[in-house]
């Protein structure tokens, strides 16, 4: 699909119609169709193997749909990859670094890959790390490994965050200093699609959340009016019960 036959609303920064992914006789996703505000943060969420990672690859330009439309930014993700990449960030599994790399080499070693890329100091000011900054990566908290896994995917000024299991791992002291450095990263005007299975996460984070189950949008709403009878977890459990 060419960019030029690609049109997008001007409220929207994501748009996904139709999306269809298989592997072999496996289809991972069955037809997703969403969009996304700017400045909002948007949760995905469903049970193991329900599509939400291939979605999110497949809008990122990882994966090739075999079917569908994907709007970012006014950009294809299947043609127009580079143009994806320099404007939407993605976070990395943590564990992923050196031990003996530093906060800053980290930082600075990923900025060397864009051409207009934060300033790692202002950025570790940001993920609140500034006290860290020289310390090596195996030596930092969970939480903070997380921050700067975060770090990653702001470091080449994206306008889109994806986080994918963002606190998966963490204890709840750690989760919530996440959790207060993406709200701060709203506060700062980015687009943030959170992909996790904590509705607690959701119900602090999300402006809207997608619930899918077998590879299909159940339920697209406010965490508030989709737990508005009772509590979230409760209406998941509804939506995704087969």
């Amino acid at each position: 699909m060419s960019h030029s036959a690609i049109t997008r609303r001007l409220d929207q920064v994501i748009e996904i119609e139709h999306l269809h992914k298989r592997y072999g006789d496996v289809v991972a996703v069955d037809d997703v169709s969403l969009t996304i505000a700017p400045n909002e943060i948007f949760g995905i969420i469903g049970t193991n193997g329900a599509g939400k990672t291939t979605t999110v690859e497949c809008l990122t330009g990882v994966r090739k749909p075999d079917g569908g439309r994907i709007s970012v930014l006014g950009f294809d993700p299947v043609t127009q990859r580079d143009e994806i990449r320099a404007r939407v960030g993605v976070q990395l599994q943590a564990g992923n670094l050196p031990d003996r790399l530093s906060v800053f080499e980290a930082l600075d070693l990923y900025a060397s890959f864009y051409l207009d890329p934060r300033d790692p100091d202002d950025l570790i000011e940001l993920l609140g790390l500034s006290h860290r900054r020289d310390a090596r990566y195996g030596k930092l908290s969970g939480g903070e490994k997380q921050r700067v896994s975060v770090g990653l995917a702001l470091i080449g000024n994206p306008r889109i965050a994806v986080l994918d299991e963002l606190t998966t791992g963490l204890d709840p002291h750690a989760r919530r200093e996440v959790w207060t450095l993406i709200e701060r990263l709203k506060a700062n005007g980015l687009t943030v699609v959170l992909v996790t299975h904590f509705m607690d996460e959701v119900e602090r984070l999300c402006d809207r959340v997608a619930v899918i189950h077998q590879g299909r949008v159940v339920a697209l709403d406010t965490p508030a009016n989709l737990a508005e009878h009772g509590r979230l977890e409760d209406a998941f459990v509804e939506l995704t019960t087969a």
